[in-house]
C-alpha cells in the first residue's frame, strides 16, 4: 500500500483551518435573527425539540465528504503484482555437441547410467537457473553448427528446445571451430558488459571449414571469453548397440578428446579449459564458470499498483448527496 500523492494530505490541513475559521463565526450568525419577529414564541412552540444539534449532521457530513476527497486525491494504490526490470548483464552462449559420440554412457544420472548428452541436459538445466537474469543461447553441433535457441531472457523456451535436442538431428561429425564461430557471431552485436561461450564437446575437429584457433581470434578481438570443456572418461567408454537379436549390448569406444586444441582456444580468449570425466565433475565445472561469470548490476523490482480512489470518490459523493438531500428535507431551515 502507498501514497502516489502524498502531498495532496496538505490539503486536511486546510480543511481543519478553515474549520477552526468558520466554525466561531457560524455561532455569531445563529445568535443574530435573519428576520426580525414581534415575538418568538409561535415559532418555538411549532419547532422541533434539539433542531440545531440535529443540522449540525450537516456540518459533519461535509467535512467527512471533503476528507475523503482529499485521501482520494492523494491516490492510494495497492501493490498487486512484483516484475522484475532487466539490466544489461551477461550473455552467454552454450555450444553443445550432438556428434554420434555423446552416446556413450559413461555417465550418470541418479544411480542410473546415463548418455553423456543426457548428463550435459540435466547439468546446463541447473547453470540456467542459477542466471535468471542473463541472456542464454543454444548452439548444436555435429558435423555443422545449428542456433537452437538465440540469445533470450525466456529460459523456458530455451529448456524446452534443449530438451528437443537429440544426437542424429545433424549429420555426423565435429565440427568445433564453426561451432564456435557461430557461438560468436551470435554475440558479436551484444552490448552487455560480460560475453562468453561455453563450449563441450567429447571429440576433435574433423568437419567444417574454419578452425578452432581462427574462430578463437575472432571471439578475442571481440573480446569474447571461451570456456571450453571435454566430456568424457579416460581410456574406454562404453558405447550402447544392439546385438543380433535387437538387445541393447555396450561395445569398448576409445575417447579421442583433442585436449591441446580446446586449451589453446580457452587460453587465446582469456578463458579456461576443463575436463569433465563424470557427472559430478560436469556438475562442477559448470557451477564453477557460473561463480567466474557473475556481473553485478542493479535489478529493482517492481509492483503494479491498482488504484484505491474510486474507494474513497463514491463515499464522498454518497456523503454530498445525503447532505443535499436533508438540507431539504427532514432538516430543512426555516429562512
Amino acid at each position: 500500500m502507498r501514497l502516489a500523492s502524498p502531498w495532496s494530505l496538505v490539503l486536511l490541513a486546510l480543511v481543519a483551518l478553515g474549520l477552526l475559521f468558520l466554525l466561531p463565526r457560524t455561532r455569531r450568525a445563529g445568535r443574530r435573527a435573519a428576520v426580525r419577529y414581534p415575538t418568538l414564541a409561535t415559532l418555538r412552540a411549532v419547532a422541533p425539540a434539539g433542531a440545531a444539534h440535529r443540522r449540525a449532521i450537516l456540518g459533519v457530513l461535509r467535512v467527512a465528504a471533503l476528507v475523503l476527497l482529499v485521501l482520494a486525491l492523494a491516490r492510494p494504490q495497492a501493490g498487486s503484482a512484483t516484475t522484475k526490470l532487466h539490466r544489461e548483464g551477461v550473455d552467454v552462449v552454450l555450444a553443445v555437441d550432438l556428434s554420434g559420440s555423446m552416446l556413450a554412457e559413461d555417465f550418470t544420472l541418479g544411480s542410473s547410467r546415463a548418455s553423456r548428452v543426457d548428463a550435459v541436459k540435466a547439468v546446463v538445466k541447473d547453470f540456467v537457473a542459477a542466471r535468471p537474469e542473463d541472456r542464454i543461447g543454444l548452439v548444436l553441433f555435429s558435423a555443422r553448427p545449428y542456433t537452437q535457441c538465440p540469445l533470450t531472457l525466456d529460459h523456458g523456451w530455451l529448456l524446452q528446445n534443449l530438451d528437443r535436442a537429440q544426437v542424429g538431428m545433424i549429420e555426423d561429425g565435429t565440427a568445433i571451430g564453426s561451432a564456435l564461430a557461430t557461438a560468436v557471431n551470435r554475440l558479436r552485436a551484444s552490448t552487455a558488459k560480460s560475453k562468453f561461450v561455453v563450449l563441450l564437446t567429447d571429440g576433435q575437429q574433423n568437419a567444417g571449414r574454419i578452425t578452432p584457433e581462427t574462430a578463437a581470434e575472432a571471439a578475442a578481438a571481440l573480446g569474447i571469453k571461451v570456456y571450453t570443456v571435454g566430456a568424457g572418461t579416460r581410456g574406454i567408454a562404453p558405447y550402447p548397440t544392439q546385438d543380433v537379436f535387437g538387445n541393447k549390448v555396450y561395445r569398448p569406444m576409445p575417447v579421442d578428446i583433442d585436449e591441446d586444441t580446446l586449451k589453446k582456444v580457452a587460453a587465446k580468449t582469456n578463458g579456461r579449459y576443463f575436463r569433465a570425466t563424470d557427472t559430478k565433475s560436469l556438475q562442477e565445472i559448470y557451477a564453477e564458470i557460473d561463480r567466474s561469470e557473475k556481473t553485478e548490476f542493479e535489478a529493482p523490482q517492481f509492483l503494479d499498483y491498482r488504484e484505491l480512489y474510486p474507494w474513497l470518490v463514491w463515499p464522498a459523493l454518497g456523503l454530498v448527496l445525503a447532505e443535499v438531500g436533508l438540507a431539504e428535507t427532514v432538516l430543512r431551515k426555516l429562512p
